[in-house]
């Protein structure tokens, strides 16, 4: 399994950054695929996942209506959309395919080395 995660940065408050997850070394298009973030002295917690065929999606409460999952099987890439970001979105952004939807436990134990996003002023 690999998964490389880019498109972190630093915005601010309001702004908005799209991450990409390139995935390869599994059947991508067989996984659901999710999005999780880590901050500092937090556990890692799910913040959306994609269905493999991108017809289901879930968010966590505390992203609904700012975040945007999707995903390209063609590709092998999923993304993540993020508007109306907030300093506590502030967390290292990983990928990893889903063991089951919105599942929070990820399908593998191998991880990226996620991209980091720092929202503030």
């Amino acid at each position: 399994v690999q998964l490389v995660e880019s498109g972190g940065g630093l915005v601010q408050p309001g702004g908005s950054l799209r991450l990409s997850c390139a995935a390869s070394r599994f059947t991508f298009s067989s996984y659901a695929m999710s999005w999780y973030r880590q901050a500092p002295g937090r556990e890692r917690e799910l913040v959306a996942c994609i269905s493999n065929a991108g017809d289901f999606i879930y968010y966590a409460d505390s992203v609904k209506g700012r975040f945007t999952i999707s995903r390209d099987n063609g590709k092998n890439t999923v993304y993540l959309q993020m508007n109306s970001l907030k300093p506590e979105d502030t967390a290292v952004y990983y990928c990893n395919a889903a063991s089951a939807f919105a599942s929070r436990r990820a399908a593998f134990t191998s991880w990226g080395q996620g991209t980091q996003v720092t929202v503030s002023s």
